[in-house]
């Protein structure tokens, strides 16, 4: 195991991941990671944050060099990242995970360092990684990033200016700094229908504190009866629950939209609803769905009696941003499952619905994480 040489000072961590076109980087690597103390705080009083950077732009040279630049003029230090590569759309990728103590940047003798090598040595970045014997050290980049940590300060309200520049120089379509024990937890509003399983683990999760959200409101076009496990536990936790019967000649979109317009993204826990273009276009912000893994083949009612009387052996379920195409929008995350022939229909349905719960519950978690960017109007690129 690693002993750590001082806790003497405790500094905002970011872990940095990044995908890119940056022909450079040649495929997959990972960038530098960063750390830096909040601003104005006595650093023997300082808790220990996390924060997230994502930065996505038109690709060209230099763009990784000016982040590098902007963090380091902050005292900062580069500790970890990811880099994509596509060689069909000329965009560049960025996401940071601060991590952080201030001495991040050295490296302690242990069984898993390599050859007991330091950070400070010159040609090489040592970034821990975990594994099942433990915590080890392992060689991610080349380079010179042998400078000590600096004890400089960054403003919070800095860090959105500073990047927002970075954002201006590069056209960026998309600059977000997030420091969750910081920032306002993202609100969300849930529309579900009939089917309680994703809409109920979706509370519970959030009631554990598992999930990074606020949730606003949920709408339904199901009337849930007041004595309801589901509405007794709204109410439980102030949550308003709103009901609005639909028919296909009123969807109660405008209404819906208004509840909605403070959220930052929708979460479709099995909305049985298609959203219009007219809709998406009006909210403006991103909305998840998600939905059995049956589909095309078992459209209709009852997939599950037919998936079952077809004796699938897979079965999956899907997760993805909503278009105005129907279940056509870019994937964020599926997840499988096999099938044997000792299923019964009933437990072909539960394990269906389990990893309907499972897929959506990842969504949101990584989505807050800003771990899922969109590559093109098809693609997602995923940071695991």
């Amino acid at each position: 195991m690693i002993k750590r040489l001082s806790e003497n000072v405790s500094n905002l961590r970011l872990l940095t991941r990044s995908c890119s076109l940056y022909s450079s980087w040649g495929g997959s690597a990972a960038p530098p990671t960063y750390a830096w103390k909040v601003a104005g705080e006595d650093p023997s009083s300082q808790k220990q944050l996390n924060g997230v950077h994502a930065f996505q732009c038109p690709d060209k040279s230099g763009i990784m060099a000016k982040l590098t630049e902007c963090i380091a003029s902050h005292g900062g230090n580069l500790i970890n990242g990811d880099v994509f590569v596509s060689s069909q759309k000329q965009v560049f990728y960025s996401r940071r995970y601060q991590d952080g103590d201030s001495q991040a940047r050295k490296i302690y003798k242990s069984e898993g360092s390599p050859q007991g090598k330091s950070s400070q040595d010159k040609g090489d970045l040592l970034q821990p990684s975990i594994d099942k014997d433990g915590l080890l050290w392992t060689n991610v980049i080349k380079g010179d990033f042998s400078n000590p940590v600096f004890q400089g300060e960054w403003p919070r309200v800095a860090m959105d200016e500073d990047f927002g520049k970075l954002a201006k120089m590069f056209s960026a379509q998309k600059s977000i700094v997030r420091v969750p024990e910081i920032d306002a937890k993202f609100k969300i509003a849930v529309l579900a229908s009939r089917q309680d399983h994703c809409l109920v683990d979706l509370l519970h999760e959030w009631q554990e504190g598992k999930l990074p959200v606020e949730i606003t409101c949920v709408i339904s076009n199901h009337n849930r009866e007041p004595n309801t496990h589901v509405i007794r536990f709204l109410e439980r936790h102030g949550i308003p629950y709103h009901y609005f019967p639909i028919s296909k000649e009123n969807k109660r979109e405008e209404e819906i939209l208004k509840l909605v317009g403070n959220t930052d993204f929708l979460v479709l826990a099995r909305y049985m609803q298609i959203l219009s273009q007219n809709f998406l276009e009006n909210y403006g912000k991103d909305v998840i769905n998600i939905h059995h893994g049956l589909l095309p083949s078992f459209k209709g009612g009852n997939p599950f009696r037919q998936a079952f009387d077809a004796g699938v052996k897979l079965i999956g379920a899907t997760s993805h941003f909503v278009t105005a195409e129907l279940d056509c929008g870019p994937i964020i995350e599926q997840m499988v499952q096999r099938i044997s022939h000792r299923d019964t229909l009933l437990s072909f349905a539960q394990k269906s619905e389990n990893l309907e719960k499972q897929c959506l519950a990842k969504v949101i978690k990584y989505y807050c994480e800003l771990r899922v960017l969109r590559l093109g109007d098809t693609k997602t690129v995923v940071f695991d």
